[in-house]
């Protein structure tokens, strides 16, 4: 079957390399500033760790969305390989000017460019697009590869629990005072992706109930339905394979990925953040 569509997403998809790996899938790295100084996005051991042990010793770490020019040359790359046509499926726009940079790029390449606003984040989006690469594998056209990709991150649901207050605090995603009583209070907020935002859902008081939460919430999600399910988290220790071995006793018919987040999102959550997107098939 010949492959006429490439199929192209940022780095907060935060695919597992494996998954990447002989796939048609091109990613373009967000750039993740740490103490002043600049790295492609990574979400592999050495990557995380740094991040982790900035956002531990509370140096600055910033995002910057990809330049249109990084997404020019992967559209120019999978052109030179032969595609005719390119779907490029970023992060929310809501969160993040990476869908803007796509689109410049998209409007300065004479070709078949489209870009779709996944409206979500993390392996959300990376079911997505892995589908939509399954489906350009066996030749479907762009429109086909675009509604695919358009529809199972629309129909995704992205759950995150966060460890502390005080990095949404200091990032500007809630007020200093509300941060403090929750932070006495030993509030653990649970949230979740809605219309391409993160918004919050639930509060619990401990690690443990916060865990079992996010456990029942991701199954009533695919309750009744064929999914997928990842389990993504930075520096949470045993929390999130405990979680993703849950996953995989109470639904032993579903594929669990475990795998780690990158800094796009902890610089914004901090570290012990554990995340749980639920892709329905």
């Amino acid at each position: 079957m010949i492959r006429r569509v490439a199929v192209v997403t940022d780095s907060t998809a935060y695919l597992p390399p494996d998954l990447v790996r002989g796939s048609g899938i091109a990613v373009v790295p967000v750039q993740v500033i740490v103490g002043g100084h600049a790295h492609d996005e990574t979400s592999d051991e050495a990557g995380v760790r740094r991040v982790a042990d900035a956002l531990r010793a509370w140096q600055p770490v910033t995002t910057s969305r990809p330049s249109p020019e990084r997404f020019r040359s992967a559209f120019a790359a999978a052109l030179a390989d032969g595609a005719e046509s390119i779907v490029c499926a970023t992060l929310s726009s809501r969160m993040s000017g990476t869908y803007d940079s796509a689109r410049v790029a998209a409007k300065e390449v004479a070709a078949d460019v489209r870009v779709v606003d996944s409206r979500t984040v993390a392996m959300a989006l990376g079911f997505a697009v892995l589908a939509g690469d399954a489906a350009a594998e066996q030749g479907a056209d762009a429109d086909a590869v675009a509604e695919i990709i358009e529809r199972r991150a629309r129909d995704s649901t992205s759950l995150f629990y966060v460890d502390t207050l005080e990095y949404l605090r200091r990032g500007g995603r809630i007020g200093a005072t509300r941060a403090a009583v929750g932070q006495a209070l030993k509030v653990k907020p649970i949230l979740r992706v809605l219309d391409g935002e993160v918004v919050a859902l639930d509060r619990v008081r401990t690690s443990g109930k916060a865990i079992a939460r996010l456990t029942e919430l991701a199954l009533a999600a695919a309750e009744g339905r064929p999914a997928e399910f990842a389990v993504q988290d930075i520096d949470a220790g045993s929390r999130a394979l405990d979680l993703a071995e849950t996953l995989r006793q109470r639904r032993p018919d579903a594929r669990v990925i475990a795998c780690p987040l990158g800094a796009a999102v902890g610089a914004h959550t901090g570290p012990g953040i554990v995340s749980v997107a639920v892709s329905p098939r």
